[in-house]
């Protein structure tokens, strides 16, 4: 009933009683949600049949996916005020494609080891001495936001403190285990997290590649910055093969963060630092695409055309189509007559599919879903329809009709009637 009296608001002919609904799924901390054993996805599959589109996952006691409805809120108010003829609030700023991404500030988590030239790097990139750096390690102890404009475009800078194992903190000094923590929570709330690495170490170091490995698993973009090139390059070795060499390192080290932009600078002379900030927006652009159905399924196609899924128990795999859920980070759904796929099959989609479109630097999550039955198929089927009210619709619709008219509803009078 609350369905039917929201779509007739929906769809009033009327312009002063006309609304716009949008659904909302609370409780949906986190990306747990979206795993293979979770029955949320099929209720939200169920949710957006009511046809509202689809739900947006929510948490109201954590504040996620606050800035989603907010951003819905703005571009239907700012849509309703254009048609009735309404002034705009504050014209100058407020733009008409409120739901485009370059509007809305784009969070920057820079991190790191301990004196590797973080702070030197805020500095640079803002152009003046806005946080305090120098050789000594762990100057930095809180998280630092910065509001900036980049071309005109808004970014938040978060300059966080140094990252050491556990091992290697005194037992005695909570400042830096709070300090540590300031940091990783700065790092869960961005979009784009830069890793700075120091060139004087050669190699990466196991903490740098678990601050990677912690960015990626809680689904940000990743940029990583090896500073202090000038230490390291000259005549014979540029900038380009010292970028390629870190590159190759991570690609060793940690195959699933293979060809992650890397960007040679260093941030004490500011030479080459002007190309992060473009470096970044280009990882955020890709992190929050939203990839079409189509091109997912065409290119599931190829792929199982190139290499099929092996048969589970003998019987053959199908994956039957591919969506996708959620951006940021990017999250897809593939249909199987099984619950799960081998996991080498399923680092053989990732790779694929991070070669076809270029999402590096960030986990592509696919996650499998058991259905034996389409959907999108079988539509005629009155049977296997269960339509928003569900029996206890059904029977409210005969019993009226068997009061207006003494005699009980036809068998498949309905069904003719819904597709006239």
């Amino acid at each position: 009933e609350t369905v039917r009296w929201l779509r007739k608001l929906s769809n009033a002919g009327d312009q002063q009683q006309h609304r716009e609904i949008v659904i909302l799924a609370n409780k949906l901390e986190g990306d747990r949600w979206a795993s293979m054993d979770s029955n949320v996805l099929d209720n939200l599959a169920e949710v957006s049949r009511a046809g509202f589109g689809e739900a947006i996952p929510i948490s109201a006691e954590h504040g996620e996916g606050m800035v989603d409805v907010a951003e819905i809120i703005d571009k239907y108010t700012l849509e309703k005020r254009q048609r009735f003829g309404l002034p705009l609030t504050n014209e100058e700023t407020y733009k008409k494609n409120t739901d485009d991404d370059n509007e809305k500030p784009l969070q920057l988590a820079i991190l790191g080891r301990q004196n590797v030239g973080k702070s030197t790097l805020v500095n640079s990139l803002l152009g003046e001495e806005r946080v305090i750096a120098g050789d000594t390690p762990g100057l930095t102890r809180d998280s630092i936001k910065v509001p900036w404009l980049w071309k005109e475009r808004p970014v938040q800078i978060v300059d966080t403190a140094g990252i050491r194992r556990g091992l290697q903190r005194e037992r005695s000094d909570e400042i830096e285990d709070l300090a540590v923590l300031d940091a990783m929570r700065a790092m869960k709330l961005a979009d784009v997290a830069v890793l700075v690495l120091d060139a004087q170490a050669q190699y990466i170091q196991r903490q740098e590649l678990a601050i990677a490995d912690s960015v990626v698993r809680e689904g940000r973009a990743l940029v990583v910055a090896a500073n202090k090139m000038d230490l390291v390059v000259d005549d014979e070795y540029t900038k380009h093969d010292f970028a390629k060499a870190v590159q190759e390192q991570i690609e060793v080290r940690f195959p699933m963060l293979r060809k992650t932009p890397v960007v040679a600078m260093s941030s004490l002379l500011g030479h080459n630092v002007k190309k992060l900030m473009p470096t970044v927006f280009e990882a955020r652009d890709r992190w929050a695409r939203v990839m079409p159905t189509g091109v997912l399924n065409r290119w599931l196609q190829d792929v199982m055309e190139e290499h099929s899924p092996p048969s589970q128990a003998g019987r053959a795999t199908k994956i039957k189509y591919i969506i996708q859920t959620k951006g940021r980070p990017p999250t897809f759904l593939l249909f199987c007559n099984v619950s799960e796929l081998p996991v080498n099959y399923l680092r053989y989609l990732t790779r694929h599919f991070q070669d076809s479109f270029n999402f590096f630097g960030m986990e592509v999550r696919l996650v499998v879903k058991k259905s034996d039955k389409n959907p999108f198929g079988n539509k005629s089927n009155k049977k296997s329809f269960v339509g928003i009210g569900g029996w206890k619709g059904r029977q409210k619709r005969m019993i009226a009709q068997l009061k207006k008219t003494g005699m009980p509803t036809k068998k498949g009078k309905r069904g003719k009637r819904s597709k006239s």
